[in-house]
């Protein structure tokens, strides 16, 4: 979806985007793009805005009150943070945030609680259990760090949760439950996170492109806990929610759409919401259900004869990145779908909740590099197979051709056409996106405020829609 906006704006010369310049301030950085860090965060009980930004040698705090004007700032020396990797931050009651610097064996924590009242700082260190295993990911929520692992030769995951200065550690487990593919045949916990279908965290606040969503095992972070999906079994999506206040783990499972043949299947979670997707060379299912109840809310099947008349693009296909190529028929579409893991992605605005339907493969090839005198040369290769369609609240697809673009398509338009931009970072708060990012040229991190929309240079012009876009190729997605 954002591929085809940017690609339209790249020939249009009449169009402001919806984007404001908040605030600049200079920095200095140390060579940014080798030592440089950055960081924007919202204090989500004050609505404060924190810019972190690094580099070997200092670390700069921006403090923004609610109102987005620049109420304080510091300035501190890293002393034992060189070599580490700022992973995170939260919090504190008293208004205060803490960094979290991660070391290259992923074994221990660096972290620094700053005050910026009295201008100082204290570290603690924060070693991980021996039974610790490889991290799964880390993200922020509710001014809490939080580092997800898998337990060492346990059927567990560990939460580390980073709050006030103390970290509680979550155990949950799956040993009771089962985990079969569509041939009954069994594999543990550990192996199939571990080896097989390693989770891929998704983020709520930004379109998933179909190469982060295809795959078969997805983490969804909540308010009360975390939601994980698992699509390798082709019959059913099997999905868990992990409570943070109770550590329980409840399972629930989805029928997948069931094609008259053999497919592959997919799913993506939204807003309590399940999507599924099930494809092969004839025939196109989606489905909509309810995460809590189960109960099924949208049904769509479509063959190879048909006509997709709920799409609000044309179909692609896209191989290594290059020029997408449109397919005529649904077809033909089906054809490419086959030939790739299928997926999709949905992302919510305030008025339509968008997705993107089709598929993904990465693969490898082999080549003769004669310069080398390689025989045996490995390149890595892609397919991507998409279209894009909007759904109202009630779950009904919509052919609008005046939807206009959303503050994350004109986000990404301004990256993929501005110089001198590093250490980029995005902070979605609740009526608008945030960029914060480093500007080489000027030596200052610049704040940017993108919203929904068009501005219009000439109000007598009527404001261009998304039919416009259809018309054009999209390039790479990111």
């Amino acid at each position: 979806m954002k591929k085809l906006l940017l690609f339209c704006l790249l020939f249009s010369q009449s169009i402001l985007l919806s984007q404001t310049i908040l605030n600049s301030a200079v920095l200095n950085l140390n060579k940014p793009t080798e030592n440089g860090q950055l960081i924007n965060a919202e204090n989500v009980k004050t609505n404060e805005v924190f810019v972190f930004a690094s580099d070997n040698k200092t670390i700069n705090i921006l403090k923004y009150n609610k109102s987005l004007f620049l109420a304080n700032q510091f300035r501190d020396t890293i002393r034992s943070e060189q070599k580490r990797v700022l992973i995170g931050y939260s919090f504190g009651d008293d208004g205060n945030p803490t960094l979290y610097w991660g070391s290259e064996n992923h074994k221990n924590i660096r972290i620094i609680k700053y005050n910026l009242e009295t201008k100082t700082s204290n570290a603690l260190s924060f070693d991980f259990p021996p039974n610790t295993g490889s991290t799964i990911t880390s993200f922020q929520k509710n001014n809490a760090f939080y580092v997800v692992s898998k337990e060492k030769d346990q059927e567990h995951l560990l939460v580390f949760e980073f709050r006030n200065d103390k970290c509680e550690i979550k155990m949950f487990n799956f040993a009771p439950f089962s985990f079969k593919n569509e041939k009954g045949q069994g594999v543990s916990f550990s192996a199939l996170v571990q080896y097989h279908y390693p989770i891929e965290k998704i983020e709520s606040d930004d379109f998933s492109s179909l190469d982060k969503s295809e795959n078969k095992s997805k983490m969804y972070v909540q308010d009360d806990g975390i939601v994980l999906t698992f699509d390798y079994n082709t019959k059913k999506t099997q999905a868990f929610h992990l409570n943070f206040q109770t550590n329980e783990v409840t399972e629930k499972i989805f029928d997948t759409p069931a094609t008259q043949t053999s497919s592959t299947t997919n799913s993506f979670y939204l807003e309590k919401k399940l999507y599924q997707i099930s494809a092969n060379a004839d025939q196109f299912l989606f489905s909509i259900k309810d995460f809590d109840s189960g109960k099924s809310l949208k049904n769509v099947s479509v063959s190879k004869n048909d006509t997709i008349t709920f799409k609000n693009s044309p179909m692609f296909l896209q191989v290594n990145g290059e020029r997408p190529q449109k397919l005529k028929t649904t077809a033909k579409f089906l054809k490419q779908i086959s030939t790739v893991n299928s997926a999709l992605s949905a992302f919510k605005s305030k008025q339509y909740t968008y997705i993107t339907f089709g598929g993904f493969a990465a693969y490898q090839t082999f080549g003769i590099s004669y310069n080398n005198m390689d025989f045996n040369n490995v390149q890595n290769a892609s397919k991507m197979v998409f279209f894009d369609a909007a759904l109202n609240f009630d779950s009904e697809f919509i052919n609008n051709n005046r939807l206009e673009p959303l503050a994350i398509d004109n986000l990404n338009y301004f990256l993929s056409t501005s110089k001198n931009v590093s250490l980029v970072s995005i902070l979605k708060v609740p009526n608008f996106y945030i960029l914060g990012y480093y500007d080489n040229a000027t030596k200052s991190y610049t704040m940017r405020k993108f919203t929904d929309g068009f501005m219009d240079q000439n109000p007598g012009n009527p404001i261009m829609n998304k039919a416009m876009f259809s018309k054009s190729l999209p390039p790479t997605r990111n």
